[in-house]
């Protein structure tokens, strides 16, 4: 990519190493955001600020002129707070999103005694949300995005449907990673509407109704509107897999070794202009 403006991607994933340590997740989207930035792409890192990180030894601090925006969720105003750190190892800058009300718990899905957090929908609306308007605050407009975990899963919905139109997402190609994270959990009612903004309608998230949260829907739900899907676990449901294949877009099988490099060769199918940097 020398001489050449660098491709641009943007990772919204739900866990990173050494922030959250010891998910498939977190050494994924800790190994392969570095593998490409050493490949010399520009890139942006997302993740939600997690109660149970600390915040202090991994010297996370606030950037204030990103933070201060409200997202609407069910007629009530949330503020996003932006926080950002680097991992000194590689200079790898990653942006946290947080707010009290989502996220200052001990626990990604779950509390510490093993039940599941009854807004975690809310929790994956309020995150992508931010992510997506933070990027705008950035005025950064990336090539390739990235998709990672349950918490990620609306934004391909979000940036298909209600950014379509905006410059900063309009040209995007969005590959969605699908892990064997399949849980389902109990949510109030009305999650299909909770979800909805600007131009998504009932027919977009219809897949949503019911009073539990199954990450395998949401999977469905966010190839829906995805350029190219990745299997990134060892196994995944036979059904989920029939549908990623009926879709018929571009889809990586799970690579036992050698990930980076796999993930690498198909993202330049994606996005040709990898292989030579973009075009002025």
């Amino acid at each position: 990519m020398k001489d050449q403006e660098p491709v641009k991607i943007l990772f919204i994933t739900q866990e990173i190493d050494p922030y959250i340590k010891e998910t498939e997740i977190a050494d994924i989207c800790r190994k392969f955001p570095q593998y490409t930035q050493e490949k010399g792409c520009e890139i942006r890192t997302f993740m939600p600020c997690f109660g149970h990180i600390n915040e202090r030894r991994n010297q996370l601090h606030e950037v204030q002129r990103l933070s201060g925006l409200n997202v609407i969720i069910d007629d009530n105003d949330h503020p996003l707070i932006i926080k950002v750190a680097t991992i000194q190892s590689t200079r790898m800058q990653v942006y946290f999103i947080d707010n009290e009300d989502y996220f200052h718990r001990n626990g990604i899905a779950k509390d510490t005694e093993g039940n599941f957090f009854d807004d975690n929908d809310e929790r994956g609306i309020f995150y992508v949300r931010s992510v997506l308007e933070t990027i705008k605050k950035l005025r950064w407009t990336p090539d390739i995005i990235h998709i990672n975990g349950w918490i990620s899963a609306l934004a391909p919905m979000y940036i298909k449907k209600s950014y379509s139109s905006d410059p900063f997402f309009a040209n995007s190609k969005i590959i969605y990673s699908v892990y064997k994270d399949n849980f389902e959990c109990p949510i109030k009612e009305g999650f299909e509407k909770r979800a909805q903004f600007d131009e998504i309608a009932d027919n977009d998230t219809q897949i949503l109704a019911g009073l539990a949260l199954n990450t395998e829907t949401l999977h469905k739900l966010a190839i829906n509107f995805s350029d190219a899907v990745i299997c990134a676990s060892d196994t995944i449901s036979e059904e989920l897999e029939r549908y990623i294949k009926s879709k018929n877009i571009p889809y990586l099988p799970y690579a036992e070794e050698n990930m980076q490099e796999h993930y690498w060769n198909f993202f330049t199918k994606i996005y040709p202009a990898l292989n030579e940097g973009k075009d002025d």
